[in-house]
């Protein structure tokens, strides 16, 4: 996990999470850098450790990788889970589906912080075909 070098930004990866959930640690660092940071976005399963720590509010839209969506759902009830989808902005929380849609999550945000057309250019270089929603 990492936070911008002037802290306004944490992206919180996903994985095998399960054992990162009873880590304490992880979880009050989570949250501590969360808070105060601008944009926090999760890749993939990192919604449940952002949900764990307690970044992700009640009746929030968000969204993880496919497989993972019901567990997300049975796990932090009070969410909006949405599925098929490849990212949700919800303004100061950004969710992507899998590892794919965090690279379409990751130039939106970039679309966000700069412009679209550094995002559309940064795609482009990287030869990645953009899926902008």
């Amino acid at each position: 996990m990492r936070t911008s070098v002037n802290g306004q930004f944490l992206k919180v990866v996903g994985g095998v999470h399960n054992a990162e959930m009873d880590k304490p640690g992880v979880l009050q660092w989570i949250y501590s850098q969360g808070k105060q940071a601008r944009l926090n976005a999760s890749v993939c399963t990192g919604a449940f450790l952002m949900a764990a720590a307690g970044l992700l509010s009640n009746q929030q839209n968000v969204t993880t990788h496919w497989e993972d969506i019901p567990d997300l759902q049975t796990q932090f009830p009070g969410l909006n889970v949405i599925s098929n989808v490849r990212w949700v902005d919800e303004g100061s929380v950004i969710t992507s589906a899998g590892i794919s849609a965090g690279i379409d999550m990751s130039l939106h945000i970039v679309s966000r912080l700069h412009s679209e057309a550094l995002a559309e250019k940064t795609a482009r270089q990287m030869d990645f075909d953009w899926q902008k929603a």
